[in-house]
């Protein structure tokens, strides 16, 4: 160990830039061709639009909680390459895929068990249409869940070591097959949800083989040269230390969101829009956030692996100042270009003014809290404290954003408004309990463990 502790870990602000920029990219991306592929839909009907709304509000947690459980195994090759292991890297990487690629195996067979139950109990009493179309359209998209782990692994191992530009360009092709695929089935061959669903399956399953084409790759620094399916314990033992937590703490604030979405809908239509506009734009102000986050994992594991804790601090203190600086440049212009925005809505005055206040509202809470909240305790799980942050994350959300949100919105008269205050107290109490920790030294003790 204190041969490790001898390397030296370097990240020149070229070498920032080439991890973040298409980092951001990637963001952007998924954010401008998710609103390409609702307008889209919409040209199905509000039947297809419906049943496409209901099936991805499950399907959302599996998205999410695929990359953050992938991330989170990712750590521990990050962690190698920190000690220039290369080959147990490669090792870890390929057991992350193993891991993942039966993980999702099992996931899918549930969710096709528990169709009807989906289906009937927890999107309950639907219209006939809008019953069929979501029918339709789970079969398809759930035959892709082992192809979106796989993917997520994939980019999750690229961007650790360092190599974010093939993520992004993995992305880029999978939107193009999924904004080409649905353009062509939906105008050219007239189809229902079928011509939604079945580019979304493609586009997933292409972004797999790439990434596992890729990771063969002799000029790697993380090279998975044989996939495997014999189980390493001490590497499996270390996905589930790093990865499970991170996974369960996403899912865990999927959920706390679809729940709310109930509290907001008996507010009433105009509160229900205002919800999904600030949802939308106030994404574009965390995009930096979330990039250099994804970032910090990155860099941070590198070092921890390493040993080097005071390079693991400077850098995390370094990307911390860099989130700030770039989310309230986004947050300005956001809020700079609100007017042009609204116009793009033909929503009611109510709806409208809403809108305008949660939006101000975010982008000074975020000026201040998010960075703190969101972006530095990925530097905690970089270095394996994956467990203390999902603690934090899950009793905050559940206390404070719904707990404190339904009281605010639905019985305390603050309506809309009040949901999105809740969620700004969750921020600040886990700004209370993430810097106090990094400030201390108990996540330096959380590596991994061979």
């Amino acid at each position: 160990m204190n041969e490790v502790r001898k390397i030296n870990i370097e990240f020149s602000d070229r070498d920032l830039r080439r991890l973040i920029v298409p980092l951001v990219i990637e963001q952007l991306l998924a954010i401008t061709v998710g609103l390409f592929d609702s307008v889209m839909v919409s040209q199905v009907g509000e039947a297809a639009i419906s049943a496409v709304s209901l099936v991805d509000t499950v399907n959302v947690l599996l998205v999410n909680a695929f990359a953050a459980l992938a991330t989170g195994g990712a750590v521990i090759a990050g962690q190698y390459l920190g000690r220039r292991e290369a080959v147990k890297a490669g090792h870890s990487g390929a057991q992350l895929l193993l891991f993942m690629g039966e993980a999702s195996l099992l996931i899918m067979v549930l969710f096709y068990l528990a169709k009807g139950f989906v289906l009937g109990v927890v999107f309950g009493q639907v219209e006939p249409d809008v019953a069929a179309y979501a029918n339709t359209y789970y079969i398809i998209v759930e035959a892709s869940i082992p192809f979106l782990a796989i993917y997520s692994a994939g980019a999750a191992l690229f961007r650790v070591m360092g190599n974010s530009k093939i993520s992004m360009w993995v992305s880029l092709l999978m939107n193009l097959i999924n904004v080409a695929g649905n353009a062509l089935l939906i105008f050219g061959f007239h189809m229902g949800v079928e011509g939604v669903a079945i580019p979304t399956l493609v586009s997933r399953a292409v972004g797999a083989v790439m990434m596992v084409v890729l990771l063969r790759r002799p000029d790697l620094p993380l090279r998975v040269e044989k996939f495997t399916l014999r189980h390493d314990r001490y590497v499996v033992k270390n996905i589930l230390r790093f990865g499970v937590p991170n996974g369960l703490e996403s899912s865990m604030f999927q959920l706390g969101k679809i729940l709310l979405l109930s509290t907001v809908a008996v507010l009433g239509t105009a509160s229900v829009a205002a919800n999904a506009m600030g949802n939308t734009i106030c994404t574009f102000q965390c995009v930096p956030g979330n990039a250099l986050g994804l970032a910090m994992v990155t860099v941070v594991s590198r070092c921890v692996g390493a040993g080097n804790y005071e390079k693991a601090r400077f850098y995390t203190k370094k990307l911390m100042k860099s989130t700030y600086f770039f989310m309230w440049g986004a947050i300005a212009l956001v809020l700079a270009l609100l007017p042009l925005i609204m116009r793009m809505y033909n929503v009611s005055d109510q709806a409208a003014s809403y809108a305008r206040q949660i939006i101000w509202m975010h982008g000074i809470a975020a000026a201040v809290l998010w960075p703190a909240s969101f972006t530095l305790p990925q530097a905690l799980r970089a270095a394996g404290d994956t467990r203390f942050t999902m603690v934090v994350s899950t009793a905050s959300m559940w206390t404070l954003r719904v707990g404190l949100g339904v009281l605010l919105g639905r019985f305390w008269g603050f309506g809309v408004l009040g949901i999105w205050m809740a969620m700004f107290a969750d921020w600040a109490l886990r700004v209370s309990f993430f810097l106090p920790r990094f400030l201390g030294h108990k996540w330096e003790t959380m590596g991994v463990r061979d």
